[in-house]
């Protein structure tokens, strides 16, 4: 009994083998057709990947220079009259709008002469009131005819040189007041304050300034070296990168004025960029302008892959597709390659990239 039991088991076990090595087959025949199919389907995936050869195309040769944010004009706020500064409203920076009054001039003599004006014409105003009651009444002798003429006349003279001193002395008190008004400074033109010529205090001439008032509309002015005085005319683009304003979109500007003559070997030159925002006035930022053309490798951003840092492309070498790394430039959009990207090294003429 106990060799049939055993040679029960040893049979059991090589069914079990058996049956065991069969499912080990069937694995690996799965395996083997998984792969095949991988293989088939790469090969058509990578049949069907889109690929591009590379070439010399010319773009914009740019130049980086320097430009420095200035006011369109910078204008004084001058006094209208001379005196001592008794109020200034204003500080460094502030804006102001046209005709705000920004400071007060205060005279003395001018309160003297409206006290003075005012006294004169209240004694002015008693005598033609009284012309008018002298005239009136011998009016009325005149027509019972208990005077004659003569003093009807005499009486309307007195009245009319009444009336006359009266107006003279209302004018002049009106001088006088547009004087005290013209004590207040105000402001030629909206923008900032650049700058305070004047403290409380202080004892300003008519014309004197009292501040700078710079206009909020802003221009760059650049300064470009003489080698690139021939390359640069009115009506340029320039750029501006989007870090400079603390955003990604970058402002584009054109060059509206050249200078004709160069200061320390530089050219200068003026432009106007959109929504330029509020800027210290002589702040720098850093312009691109175009040198000319030149030729570069331009590939759509989508061909690029980074890994760990370093850029890579894919390059078909007969039958085989090879990573490489390259070295990226600076965004090239164009109308043919809205996504362009200049690639500095790593890839030559005639090369097939394989987009990834």
């Amino acid at each position: 009994m106990r060799q049939v039991n055993v040679g029960a088991v040893n049979f059991n076990e090589m069914h079990d083998n058996r049956q065991w090595g069969g499912k080990a087959m069937t694995m690996r025949s799965r395996l083997i057709v998984m792969g095949m199919l991988a293989a088939t389907a790469f090969g058509a995936n990578a049949a069907a990947a889109q690929t591009l050869t590379v070439a010399l195309r010319p773009v914009a040769d740019e130049k980086a220079v320097f430009a420095t944010v200035e006011s369109i004009s910078v204008v004084p706020a001058r006094s209208r009259i001379g005196g001592t500064v008794v109020q200034l409203g204003v500080r460094e920076g502030d804006p102001v709008t046209s005709g705000q009054a920004i400071a007060t001039i205060g005279d003395d003599k001018l309160a003297l002469q409206m006290k003075s004006l005012d006294a004169q014409i209240d004694a002015l105003q008693a005598q033609a009131s009284q012309a008018q009651i002298d005239f009136t009444r011998i009016e009325g002798l005149v027509e019972r005819g208990t005077l004659p003429r003569v003093r009807l006349d005499e009486a309307r003279t007195a009245l009319n040189v009444a009336d006359n001193g009266l107006r003279a002395k209302t004018a002049e008190r009106a001088v006088v007041q547009q004087q005290f008004n013209e004590g207040q400074v105000l402001a030629p033109a909206g923008g900032r304050v650049l700058k305070k010529l004047v403290a409380v205090g202080s004892v300003v001439l008519a014309g004197d300034p009292v501040a700078m008032i710079a206009q909020q509309n802003f221009k760059l002015r650049l300064r470009v070296p003489e080698r690139h005085a021939r390359s640069l005319k009115t009506g340029d683009r320039i750029r501006v990168d989007g870090a400079e304003f603390g955003d990604q979109s970058p402002k584009s500007g054109v060059i509206d004025l050249v200078y004709p003559q160069i200061e320390d070997g530089r050219v200068i030159a003026d432009a106007t960029v959109e929504n330029l925002g509020e800027y210290f006035v002589g702040d720098r930022l850093r312009v691109w302008i175009s040198g000319g053309e030149r030729k570069a490798f331009v590939v759509p951003s989508n061909y690029v892959t980074t890994r760990f840092g370093i850029d890579y492309v894919q390059i078909r070498k007969g039958e085989r597709t090879i990573s490489a790394p390259v070295q990226r430039g600076r965004p090239l959009a164009s109308p043919e390659l809205p996504d362009g990207l200049e690639i500095l090294s790593g890839i030559r003429p005639g090369d097939l990239l394989v987009q990834p």
